[in-house]
């Protein structure tokens, strides 16, 4: 039984070095913020504490000293269903004086709540929820935000133009113009204010969501850009290209941070870790790269599949690493001993598209077979086919929460390869907004 958990301390490592400095500043503890998924506010009291459920599990401290209020953060990375939650809580107190003995029981309980949470969403299947027609011509990606309640979709199309939606109206908030050639990726920047797009012109772009209008233009790449990511923190944004590169920018004014050389053909992902200390990239020549995002540097290769890396993702604690390929399998691989643990065998085509949910248990894949299937993140196995799809699936991605599957798809038998976007939502949440047979719920142009 697993009874403890790495903490990351991001305020002070050396308890016994500090504590005489600590005791000495009379530093007084406020409230608790706690992490994890989804990102609902919820209040508690103990003077006031606040659970702010945003990123990989862990504890916020937020304290006064000498009447200016501070933070701090405790990541509990690997906290699950069998941690001991005692011990655990011995440990944090051991390494932080702010957490004295008389918060143990609070601390305690909201880490029982958190590991309540863990346990949530793992059995569950998926229907379909609604239908969206977006584009006139191909649609080449989808997104949704990332604020949590999943109130908006973003569309990325062979016409040039990415769109931003409603999810429960089906409305078009905006319409993003500027590029000269297909739109090919797209994403929300963490706090989803922004969207970035990445073209076959060999440009990204970054919009801003509230006015629709173009914030800046990314330029440096010689070939198209096929893949583009945020940091956790969205001052960071990295795209990758034909020109077999990947630049990491700065989100905010543009600059060139570093260009990562090393891959012998078209990339075709590009993605940070949630700590962005690692940078995963994959590519056509086969293989994943892990790079050090402080300095840029080449730390691993990933090797085994037999044909391009089409896609490749990290869980959000950044130990897992999955790929897809073109030889019809998803691998998952130890971040930390590079190794393959999991073959994810059943589709009978390319998979262009996988993700992890924000719990890490669960990975979404999406095929050229017309279907997308969910899979157990541990085990390997296939939990669920998601079928009725008419066409390749070339896009799909779990929503904040992970209680919403988006998948993208070109449609041959309506008129002008017509795409359609699937929500799928669990059962409980369908029956209070979907007809017991699922129809479309809308249909906007």
């Amino acid at each position: 039984m697993r009874t403890r958990v790495p903490l990351l301390f991001s305020g002070f490592q050396d308890y016994e070095a500090h504590r005489p400095a600590l005791e000495s500043k009379k530093m007084k503890l406020k409230s608790f913020l706690l992490r994890y998924y989804p990102p609902v506010l919820l209040r508690l009291l103990f003077s006031r504490c606040w659970r702010h459920l945003q990123g990989a599990e862990g504890i916020m401290l937020e304290y006064e000293k000498s009447g200016e209020l501070k933070t701090k953060s405790i990541d509990l990375l690997d906290l699950g269903p069998s941690t001991d939650v005692s011990a655990l809580v011995e440990e944090i107190q051991q390494a932080e004086p702010l957490i004295t003995a008389s918060r143990t029981e609070q601390v305690k309980l909201l880490i029982q709540r958190l590991q309540e949470k863990l346990g949530q969403h793992s059995n569950h299947t998926f229907y379909l929820f609604k239908v969206l027609r977006a584009h006139i011509l191909p649609l080449t990606n989808v997104a949704l935000n990332k604020s949590g309640s999943c109130d908006k979709i973003a569309t990325g199309s062979f016409d040039k133009t990415c769109k931003l939606w409603s999810v429960e109206t089906g409305q078009c908030y905006h319409t993003f113009r500027g590029h000269r050639a297909e739109i090919v990726c797209l994403s929300f920047n963490p706090q989803s204010t922004l969207v970035a797009t990445g073209s076959m012109d060999t440009t990204a772009k970054l919009w801003n969501i509230q006015n629709g209008e173009e914030v800046l233009t990314l330029t440096g790449h010689s070939a198209e850009i096929v893949s583009l990511s945020f940091n956790t923190s969205g001052d960071r944004i990295m795209t990758g290209s034909f020109d077999h590169t990947v630049i990491v920018w700065d989100a905010g004014t543009g600059r060139k941070v570093h260009t990562l050389i090393g891959h012998c053909a078209e990339i075709s992902s590009a993605l940070f870790n949630w700590d962005c200390s690692l940078i995963l990239t994959g590519s056509m020549d086969k293989t994943c790269m892990l790079w050090d995002a402080t300095n840029g540097k080449c730390m691993a290769t990933l090797t085994g599949h037999e044909d391009e890396i089409l896609d490749s993702c990290f869980d959000y604690t950044g130990k897992l690493i999955a790929t897809a390929s073109a030889d019809g399998t998803a691998r998952i691989f130890s971040a930390a001993t590079r190794k393959c643990i999991a073959k994810l065998e059943g589709h009978e085509g390319d998979i262009s598209k996988i993700s992890f949910n924000p719990q890490g248990n669960r990975l979404l894949t999406g095929s050229s077979d017309k279907t997308a299937r969910i899979w157990d993140a541990q085990t390997g196995q296939c939990l669920q086919v998601l079928e009725g799809h008419t066409d390749e699936i070339f896009s799909c991605a779990f929503n904040y929460k992970g209680n919403i599957v988006i998948t993208g798809m070109e449609d041959i038998n309506t008129i002008d390869l017509f795409f359609l976007d699937w929500l799928l939502e669990f059962p409980s949440l369908i029956l209070k907004r979907v007809h017991p047979h699922p129809l479309p719920l809308f249909w906007s142009h």
